[in-house]
């Protein structure tokens, strides 16, 4: 299981590399290069609002085991602790509508009930891999919750908050993004939700 923070005490630890046990992390907002361009805009935003995101750290990976399960076993963290930023489509009159659902690893999200009720459609699916990243102007196997366009909805699992440090993508396969669970529970636009992810 992750690292858990005290529920409700509204403290931000500072993420260290013993948090997660991966070697170079480094700050975000000094290295963009190791993040996605709508991903260094989206935390510099955040920057002005929340004094937080100066502990947001990123870690150069190989883009080999950008993946999940390929990262969690290189790397040997909890699968809660990594956290997988699914998007999904939905058609209703024609028009697209777009959810960036943000769920821990070891689950899945719940595409044909919760997230087609956001929605509002008939029928959702996974976004196409070319259509996703063209929308996001992101790497697939690397799309982050950050940054994200402004119409796209951004949910995250409640579980998500309770977590001390999550691992979630850096908008390029060769990085990810070290975040306390607290303040992704904060990005601006997202809704933190409950049972987002089911077990897998």
């Amino acid at each position: 299981m992750g690292q858990r923070c005290s529920a409700g005490s509204g403290i931000i630890r500072v993420v260290t590399l013993v948090d997660l046990g991966i070697p170079g992390v480094v700050s975000a907002l000094d290295h963009h290069d190791l993040v996605a361009p709508p991903v260094a805009s989206a935390l510099a935003a955040w920057l002005a609002a929340d004094p937080d995101v100066a502990r947001i750290g990123v870690v150069a990976i190989d883009p080999a085991i950008a993946d999940t399960a390929a990262f969690v076993a290189h790397y040997q963290v909890p699968a809660d602790s990594s956290i997988n930023c699914v998007v999904v489509e939905g058609v209703r009159n024609g028009q697209s509508r777009v959810i960036a659902a943000c769920i821990p690893a070891d689950t899945r999200a719940d595409v044909n009930q919760l997230i087609r009720k956001r929605l509002d459609a008939r029928k959702c699916s996974f976004m196409k891999m070319d259509d996703a990243v063209a929308g996001s102007g992101m790497e697939y196997g690397g799309i982050t919750p950050i940054g994200l366009p402004a119409d796209w909805q951004v949910l995250i699992d409640a579980r998500v908050e309770g977590l001390d440090a999550v691992i979630i993508g850096a908008g390029i396969r060769g990085a990810k993004l070290i975040v306390p669970g607290a303040l992704l529970a904060r990005l601006p636009g997202a809704e933190v939700v409950e049972g987002l992810g089911k077990p897998a």
